[in-house]
């Protein structure tokens, strides 16, 4: 009985002779070459390094996700900060304590206790009941919006 065995180039019939894809057969694995190629969907073995060099800001959108949303980048600052850093924020006049905040909203959160004259680019209705309350106003430079 006659054995049949098959030429080599049969064998080794198409591009691959045995090895899959092309790149599995390259001398550097599966990481697909040198340098940052390889860090795509799979090949999670090289995100590790990329976190430590580059941080966590490396992979994922960054900067304008949406077109449609502004933020709102208006300081402000409530009442019961200023009451607690008057001598940062302010300079005390008689009795009065007369505070330049040209740039802030004045928001009403907090009690206040002292006579307070703020100078103001806007200010809640809260805010603005509560300064007359204790005795002092609130100037505005820019008509105030509810």
């Amino acid at each position: 009985m006659k054995t049949h065995k098959r030429k080599k180039s049969l064998k080794m019939h198409g591009r691959t002779h045995g090895w899959g894809a092309r790149k599995k057969h390259k001398k550097s694995g599966h990481k697909g070459g040198k340098g940052m190629s390889g860090s795509g969907k799979r090949a999670d073995h090289k995100k590790t390094l990329i976190t430590k060099l580059y941080g966590h800001r490396y992979f994922g959108k960054q900067g304008i996700t949406s077109k449609g949303t502004k933020k709102d980048k208006r300081d402000r600052i409530n009442l019961k900060q200023i009451e607690r850093n008057l001598d940062k924020y302010g300079k005390k006049k008689g009795e009065n304590w007369e505070v330049d905040l040209n740039s802030y909203k004045i928001l009403g959160e907090g009690a206040i206790k002292n006579k307070l004259i703020i100078k103001a680019k806007e200010a809640s209705l809260s805010a603005i009941s509560k300064v007359k309350k204790a005795g002092g106003e609130i100037i505005l430079s820019k008509k105030s919006k509810k």
